[in-house]
């Protein structure tokens, strides 16, 4: 009796890692690896332009790509292209390559190489190197907020670590709110409100991040020293 006894616990051991496992690889694929979000831009609310990203996965790499085109005299500026290449890990994406080209002005273009191995962040900045210490986790301006699909905010304050391509920050943002409604072509959403933590002379950064949608940002807003607001609207969202 004893023997069937530990025999039966042994089953249902089994039984509770099989399923656990299952639910494990079905989390873990069921982040998409195609995603499409489409924006539009104003400038203390008037509209200057419209967003394109895209997020690709193919195997264990990624790539995103983010085109922002100016209507009227802001096209005359020229596109404005980030993109970001680099790996999808356990703890999420781990970046390789950072570049920021506005229109065909290689003075404004800037790169940011991660070399992971020496634990060194090189960037390039009209022709010249500057080197920071690379930190685990680091992101770039275009990664960092797919980086939300793998370790979104669960307290109340998360840290942020950057690089914009000029320069290595770490960020502090604190969760607002969370079951924010924001409506996305005539569809409702619930969304996590974040908020970095401006001092005097910092822009403040807010973002509203979809809880039922990975949390993928549904709405950006920037806030500069000078009072000037930018905000990034998602228009349109896609996900496979």
């Amino acid at each position: 009796m004893k023997r069937l006894f530990q025999k039966a616990n042994i089953l249902k051991l089994k039984a509770f890692i099989f399923v656990f496992c299952c639910l494990v690889t079905h989390v873990a694929q069921a982040l998409p690896k195609n995603i499409l979000l489409e924006y539009e831009v104003s400038r203390n609310g008037k509209l200057f332009g419209q967003v394109k990203e895209t997020f690709t996965q193919t195997g264990k790499q990624y790539h995103i790509k983010s085109v922002t085109k100016g209507y009227g005299i802001y096209a005359l500026m020229g596109e404005r292209v980030l993109t970001s290449t680099g790996e999808v890990t356990k703890k999420g994406l781990k970046p390789t390559r950072f570049e920021l080209h506005q229109g065909k002005s290689k003075k404004k273009t800037l790169i940011a190489d991660f070399l992971w191995a020496k634990s060194k962040l090189n960037m390039q900045v009209k022709g010249e190197t500057r080197t920071e210490k690379l930190a685990s986790g680091t992101q770039d301006l275009a990664s960092y907020v797919y980086q939300f699909m793998f370790n979104a905010p669960i307290k109340d304050e998360v840290n942020i670590t950057l690089t914009t391509g000029k320069r290595l920050n770490t960020y502090q943002y604190k969760v607002l709110a969370k079951g924010e409604e924001v409506t996305v072509d005539k569809i409702s959403y619930e969304t996590m409100h974040i908020s970095n933590h401006a001092s005097t002379g910092e822009d403040k950064k807010e973002l509203w991040l979809l809880q039922d949608k990975y949390y993928l940002p549904a709405r950006y807003k920037l806030t500069d020293e000078d009072g000037e607001s930018f905000q990034q609207t998602l228009t349109n969202i896609y996900v496979e």
